[in-house]
């Protein structure tokens, strides 16, 4: 089966309203569906856009938390552009608060306008100390008509284990939304998205948040999508298939074959996924003392 990805390099410059924001999204999700996309990808974060309109100024903290108060009008857009352009939508990521703690979510919308989500799970220093977000606790596994994907966003892509445990799940595609505001973090989620793509044989797709916002933090956005895939003969050479240019807005696209996936994990070069010796990860490490 052949799997049509589109990654939004989503452009974050000042605006007034919501009105705004909603006008900037519908016009990227139309260009991205004029592709015929199965999945569409936004950034994480990128709905700190609307910060440029709220006060910042005295309470950042205040600040990010009030961004819920717009939450269903966010959750109600993304919806009816899935039903509307037929594809499963990962909404970049949204803070939203529940039982009064501030999550850092990415919401997931079928073609049916259906609605699922994946907390963060892991937490920049950022987050926790200027933003005090909570931490997510659970891995999801979304079975959808294109295969089996799940959702990491940014930071969590630096924790092997968490795509190791999806992909021994099933997961045929993980989703990266990002936000990184150098180059130095841009590349950890880039070159750890490959690392991951490589020893998991498994697509993975990563975009970033571009441009700038006059908000203590966000300041200045760096990086770009990639669709990045395992490194063997059937796919792509240097194993993307295809990547963004840098701090461009732009909408990155490529088509992935599950079945091919599905062959090399079996039949590939190397096959990292079903290679792993289970029983020695549960032995101690054996520490020696080699002093002179």
């Amino acid at each position: 089966m052949k799997v049509r990805i589109a990654a939004v390099q989503y452009l974050l410059r000042s605006i007034s309203n919501w009105e705004d924001f909603e006008n900037q999204v519908r016009f990227t999700l139309k260009a991205a569906a004029e592709y015929k996309p199965n999945f569409v990808m936004l950034p994480e974060i990128f709905t700190s856009q609307l910060l440029s309109f709220l006060d910042t100024e005295n309470n950042i903290r205040a600040a990010i938390r009030s961004m819920h108060d717009y939450t269903p009008r966010y959750l109600d857009l993304m919806a009816e552009l899935a039903k509307k352009y037929n594809i499963y939508l990962i909404g970049g990521s949204h803070p939203n608060l529940r039982n009064s703690l501030l999550y850092n979510t990415s919401f997931m919308f079928s073609p049916k306008g259906d609605l699922f989500s994946q907390d963060k799970i892991h937490r920049t220093r950022w987050e926790k100390d200027k933003w005090d977000t909570s931490a997510g606790d659970k891995l999801h596994l979304f079975q959808t008509d294109y295969g089996a994907v799940s959702i990491l966003i940014c930071y969590d892509i630096e924790f092997p284990e968490l795509s190791r445990q999806v992909c021994e799940a099933g997961a045929d595609i993980i989703f990266v939304p990002s936000s990184t505001d150098d180059r130095q973090g841009f590349l950890r989620v880039r070159y750890c998205s490959h690392a991951r793509a490589i020893e998991n044989q498994v697509y993975v797709a990563m975009t970033s948040t571009v441009g700038n916002l006059p908000v203590e933090g966000l300041g200045m956005h760096y990086g770009c999508a990639s669709i990045l895939t395992p490194s063997d003969f059937p796919f792509s050479r240097d194993g993307i298939a295809a990547e963004g240019e840098i701090n461009m807005e732009q909408i990155v696209i490529a088509d992935v074959d599950l079945n091919i996936l599905a062959q090399n994990r079996i039949n590939g070069t190397t096959i990292p996924l079903y290679d792993k010796r289970r029983e020695i990860y549960q032995n101690p490490v054996d520490i020696v003392s080699a002093h002179c």
